[in-house]
């Protein structure tokens, strides 16, 4: 019989298999088609639900599907923004900030308030600079407060306190937290600094612009992180001016033409006629170099930044009582101030002067006002007339004289008499004769 007509035995798995030990346990709902040779096997079964199961997951671990947390907070962008925080608690060299948008908590080194501890629930301007995963808290650091650092952390681009310990032929030897560091004196402040020893003994907010850890040198500068401050708030203020505000500045120079006041980052010209009411010869007169004054904006253009400032316009102007004080007709006295081809202006008082026409100098007619009055000279005038609104007073110096008296009768000379000659009886003697 060949190996074709040999008849087909059943599988050898099935006996190889081993068998339940004990009472047979009761099949499954498939079970009855896997028994008679029909229907998916258990194992495939299992394997095409754990794929759909995988399919719906959407390669999402259980972990994220449980919605179990998953700690994972990269570093703060630095394009981020200062924050508004509020502080919540103080333990020991740590201060912890509650940070809005649902971020949770945040800690800051006490350091970082040079004034002192702040009071709890006060608010505090803050950036996030990156996260402590095992504590769960977010790294913070105060807006422009100085850190801490020594030769294994300091960088450039930090920001530290500087303590001037003496002045050297190129600027100023400072502290940084032991460090011993270098300050130039164009670095010091935003403008000339002609007095680099008043700054001995002060702590100033710098910027590390220079790091060399071999050599042990550290560069500071005040005026970088001036710069990088105010460049941060410029654009800023020119969104919020407008003319008519009233904002204090410190005068930063002093021109012929007036004087350059900081008003927060924005430089603007405060013209010498808009100092006083008062004629200003020298603007040094009214304002002093460093000196912090109330200024109103006038003018913005803002296409070419400029702004133009007053400082008169914060106190009564003396014209508003012009009509009162100098009434039409009245003779005042005034201080010839400037003279000019057409007249002379007259000063009457503090802020208020008008102006003699050169019709009205003298009574008869006048070529130069330089013959008549000179600057400095003191003289009355009567009021003509007062335009409040245009700040103009016309005066007359002829119409102030006073009148001269009219010359007195002559009385009428007394009548001589006069004898009338004796007519002649003989001729007179001399001449052609006839004869």
């Amino acid at each position: 019989m060949s190996d074709a007509d040999q008849p087909l035995s059943p599988p050898a798995s099935s006996a190889a298999e081993p068998q339940p030990v004990g009472p047979a346990a009761p099949p499954p709902a498939s079970a009855p088609d896997a028994e008679h040779g029909f229907g998916p096997r258990l194992r495939d079964l299992d394997k095409d639900i754990e794929r759909e199961l995988a399919e719906a997951m959407g390669g999402l671990t259980a972990k994220e599907l449980l919605g179990e947390p998953v700690q994972r907070m990269p570093r703060a962008p630095a394009a981020e923004g200062p924050k508004k925080g509020t502080i919540m608690r103080i333990h020991g060299a740590d201060v912890f900030v509650d940070v809005p948008g649902g971020r949770g908590q945040g800690v800051l080194p006490l350091l970082q308030f040079p004034d002192g501890p702040p009071a709890l629930g006060s608010p505090v301007e803050i950036s996030i600079e990156g996260y402590d995963e095992a504590n769960g808290l977010l790294l913070l650091s105060r807006r422009g407060a100085a850190q801490s650092a020594d030769w294994s952390t300091v960088a450039e681009g930090m920001i530290v306190e500087a303590r001037v310990t003496a002045t050297n032929k190129g600027g100023l030897s400072v502290d940084v937290n032991g460090i011993r560091g270098f300050m130039p004196i164009s670095q010091i402040d935003l403008y000339r600094v002609d007095n680099p020893e008043q700054f001995v003994n002060q702590r100033l907010r710098c910027l590390v612009t220079e790091v060399k850890p071999d050599e042990r040198n550290l560069v500071v500068s005040a005026r970088a992180l001036m710069e990088k401050e105010r460049e941060e708030t410029r654009e800023k203020l020119w969104q919020e001016l407008a003319e008519g505000q009233v904002r204090e500045g410190i005068v930063r120079s002093i021109r012929d033409f007036g004087a350059f006041v900081d008003i927060g980052g924005v430089d603007g010209l405060l013209h010498i006629s808009e100092m006083s009411w008062a004629r200003v010869a020298d603007a040094s007169t009214v304002v002093q170099q460093g000196e912090r004054i109330k200024v109103i904006v006038l003018k913005i253009d803002r296409e070419k930044r400029k702004i133009s400032l007053g400082l008169r316009q914060l106190t009564a102007s003396p014209w508003d009582q012009a009509d009162a004080s100098f009434p039409m007709g009245g003779v005042v006295n005034a201080k010839i101030t400037r003279l000019m081809e057409f007249g002379a202006f007259a000063e009457l008082a503090p802020g208020i002067e008008g102006l003699i026409h050169i019709s009205e100098l003298a009574p008869q007619r006048v070529r130069r006002v330089a013959d008549v009055v000179q600057v400095g000279r003191e003289v009355q005038v009567r009021i003509l007339r007062v335009d409040r609104a245009e700040h103009k007073i016309a005066l007359s110096l002829k119409q102030a004289a006073p009148k001269e008296a009219p010359p007195a009768e002559e009385e009428p000379e007394e009548e001589v008499a006069v004898k009338a000659p004796r007519p002649r009886t003989t001729p007179l003697r001399g001449g052609i004769g006839d004869g």
